[in-house]
C-alpha cells in the first residue's frame, strides 16, 4: 500500500513507543542498525522475540501480546509468512496501536486483509529507520 511523504511524517511525529518483533541485536543486521537507530532518535523500543530475554540490553517480551504497556507503532523484521498470524496478535492489543509496518521486502496480501476496516495505517515494504530520518529527523516530505 502505497502512502504519501506527508501521511508518514505526520504519523510518525506521533509515534514514542515502538514494538520491534523479530528484534536481535546482532552486529550487522538490518534490525539491529534500525533498532539501535530508534533508540537514538529518542523512540521507546520494546523488543519482541520468542527465545530472548533481552535485546539492545531491553527486556524483551515472546509476543506483542505480552507487552504490559501500549505501543504506538508495531514494526515487522519478519518474512511475509509470518505476518498474518502478527496481525491478529495486533488486533488483540488495546488500545489498538497506530501503525502495522513491515519491513523493507515484506509485503502480505493477507495481513492488510486481516487488518482493513479497522483504523490503521498498514505500510508494506519500507524502512522505519529510512523513512523516519528523511521525513521526520531532517524537517522534509520530500520522499
Amino acid at each position: 500500500m502505497l502512502h504519501s511523504a506527508k501521511e508518514l511524517a505526520a504519523l510518525l511525529g506521533k509515534v514514542k513507543t515502538i514494538a520491534v518483533i523479530g528484534a536481535k541485536d546482532k552486529p550487522g543486521q538490518p534490525v539491529d542498525k534500525v533498532g539501535r537507530y530508534l533508540l537514538e532518535a529518542g523512540f521507546r523500543v520494546i523488543p519482541v522475540h520468542p527465545k530472548r530475554a533481552e535485546v539492545w540490553g531491553l527486556k524483551a517480551y515472546p509476543t506483542i501480546n505480552d507487552i504490559p504497556e501500549p505501543v504506538d507503532l508495531v514494526d515487522l523484521f519478519r518474512a511475509a509468512d509470518f505476518c498474518p498470524a502478527h496481525a491478529e496478535e495486533f488486533l488483540r492489543l488495546s488500545p489498538l496501536p497506530k501503525c502495522f509496518w513491515m519491513q523493507s521486502g515484506i509485503v502480505s496480501q493477507q495481513a492488510r486483509a486481516i487488518l482493513s476496516g479497522h483504523p490503521v495505517l498498514v505500510v508494506e515494504d519500507r524502512c522505519l529507520m529510512v523513512d523516519h530520518r528523511n521525513l521526520v529527523s531532517s524537517g522534509t516530505t520530500n520522499v
